[in-house]
């Protein structure tokens, strides 16, 4: 910490005159440590502003921290931290990390390289009110060159989420406690989950009073049977295809026809940066729409199947109290999976807090819940005993 905050301090006149792309473009704001694997995981490696700051003063950082990979190697992973202004309480300030849904496969789809990634995170000024520390992974893959984004993998995004509240704690300024919540949409929310379950064996330094999922991403050849055939679907399964062909050494064209791998190519590497962007694939205006996509069934051939059965969450204890938000016109994440999902979790005995959001879509399940999911965060950091729907 100490070398970050001498580093900014040398950097601290001239970089709020100097746009994000300027210091990209000449690298890094502070060079932190020379090697990724040179200290433990959660470690800030680098350090930028980030243009326009956070809502309601305070400090905001894209950060480049270490994590760990699929094969236990160090890995590079990059994120945003946004630092609320005044003096941090006795005890330093509680965590929340957020977990952002699908914004592409590729290296250039990273939220905090987006224009407005606080924009992005729902909820974000009530919860720099409120005194959070807010640190949004961007997961392995994306921001860093030279990586396969695992996308829906797990412990992939679950590592990288713990790794991000540990870098939280390593930024100065920030006053970070080891207390934390997770809260996810979609992808995020799939990688909330899998925060919960793996949390105590991977960042035993770190306390999660609490699991947040908007339209969590579950039961993967549930959902992934349910999408196939829908226009949105197909974009989503299109990156999970382009993602996972790599990471399991098994071509796309074992999966996509022929006619369709021009669309597949573009979509898949396409990035979904803004709320219009996500409403679109709610829309289905995207190039697979009208294409006879896919001549296998990835749910029922392998080595596709056994990788959604390894990657459903469920099978490990949460790890915390679970808040689950549902919209009942979510097309792309079945409320009926996300009920069922639910169920699993009371009858393991993890005390859920179910929120249905009638006729919402999938896109806005996170904002339309993100005050209840606030709410519910700051009675888990308060020490309340969690609600539960189990049985209703």
């Amino acid at each position: 910490m100490q070398k970050i905050e001498a580093c900014l301090k040398r950097a601290a006149k001239s970089a709020p005159a100097l746009s994000l792309g300027f210091l990209l473009s000449l690298g890094a704001l502070c060079d932190v440590t020379p090697a990724v694997a040179a200290e433990g995981p959660g470690s800030i490696i680098r350090v930028w502003p980030l243009e326009g700051g956070g809502p309601g003063g305070g400090n905001a950082f894209r950060i480049l921290y270490r994590s760990t990979g699929l094969s236990g190697q160090p890995i590079e992973v990059s994120g945003a931290i946004f630092i609320p202004p005044g003096a941090a309480p006795p005890g330093g300030r509680n965590v929340i990390a957020w977990a952002h849904p699908t914004s592409g496969v590729v290296e250039a789809c990273a939220p905090s390289l987006m224009p407005d990634v606080s924009g992005m995170i729902w909820g974000l000024a009530n919860m720099l009110r409120q005194g959070y520390v807010v640190v949004a992974t961007d997961y392995p893959g994306l921001g860093v060159p030279g990586m396969i984004h695992p996308y829906l993998i797990g412990v992939s995004e679950g590592r990288a989420v713990l790794d991000s509240v540990r870098a939280a704690r390593d930024m100065p300024d920030a006053a970070a406690s080891n207390r934390f919540a997770v809260w996810g949409h979609s992808q995020g929310g799939h990688a909330s989950l899998y925060t919960g379950e793996i949390a105590t064996s991977y960042a035993p330094d770190l306390k999660l009073v609490g699991v947040a999922a908007a339209a969590p991403a579950t039961y993967l050849i549930e959902l992934f049977d349910a999408d196939k055939s829908s226009p949105g679907g197909k974009d989503l399964t299109a990156m999970t295809i382009y993602s996972w062909s790599r990471l399991l050494n098994d071509p796309a064209t074992s999966l996509v026809t022929a006619a369709a791998m021009p669309a597949y190519e573009r979509i898949a590497r396409d990035c979904i940066e803004s709320i219009a962007e996500f409403e679109a694939i709610d829309q289905a205006t995207k190039p697979l729409a009208g294409e006879q996509f896919l001549k296998a069934n990835p749910t029922e051939v392998e080595p596709w199947r056994s990788t959604m059965l390894k990657n459903t969450p469920g099978q490990a204890p949460a790890g915390a109290p679970v808040f689950l938000a549902q919209g009942t016109a979510d097309t792309t994440v079945r409320p009926e999976i996300t009920k069922q999902f639910g169920e699993h979790l009371c009858k393991q005995g993890t005390r859920v807090s179910f929120v249905e959001l009638p006729s919402v879509t999938h896109t806005f399940a996170a904002k339309d819940s993100v005050h209840a999911a606030l709410a519910w965060m700051g009675d888990r950091f308060r020490g309340a005993p969690a609600p539960s729907s189990c049985g209703r």
